[in-house]
């Protein structure tokens, strides 16, 4: 049996609105590769795990990246101008876990378990990820929670090829 949900029309669009935990149910069901987001600079290195990062074009080559406006993280990215997307290997869960929050490692804490270096834009890249896209930011603005942020890329750093780290279900798999 199918479940479907609708809120009463919205004003704005006409359109059905579907509840909040419906859509973060939903949400839940799809696939997506498992990112470590840092940033630093003069208001500091942070950084957060992520789903929501995407490609927006190849030229230039740009990406997507989505952060709560409340979290820490995304104010230090926004006044630092620049941040590295890491995607993750199946074999850097406990990273992912750390970025998340799930330990009690903060802040620059965070920095001291894995290997790190610096590309270009002085953003923290880690040197087990599958890849590295060191960017600048080119345009950012708020949508409801959270920022949507658009990086232009200025340097990508291949790892190795290994399995991808993946979450799905609301648990990490490997693919």
């Amino acid at each position: 049996m199918l479940k479907s949900q609708a809120t009463p029309d919205s004003a704005a669009t006409g359109a059905a609105s579907p509840d909040a935990l419906l859509f973060r149910e939903g949400m839940s069901r799809v696939a997506a590769a498992v990112h470590v987001v840092t940033t630093d600079g003069a208001a500091g290195r942070a950084g957060f795990t992520a789903t929501a990062v995407t490609t927006v074009t190849d030229s230039p080559p740009s990406l997507l990246v989505c952060v709560n406006t409340a979290s820490r993280s995304a104010q230090a990215l926004l006044a630092n101008k620049v941040f590295c997307v890491n995607t993750l290997s199946a074999e850097d869960q406990a990273l992912a876990d750390l970025f998340a929050g799930r330990t009690g490692l903060q802040g620059q804490e965070r920095f001291t378990v894995g290997e790190w270096e610096q590309l270009d834009t002085g953003s923290p890249a880690l040197t087990t990820s599958l890849v590295s896209f060191d960017c600048r930011i080119a345009e950012a603005r708020i949508v409801a929670t959270h920022h949507v942020i658009i990086g232009e890329v200025v340097r990508i750093r291949l790892g190795e090829r290994k399995s991808t780290l993946i979450y799905q279900g609301r648990h990490y798999h490997k693919r």
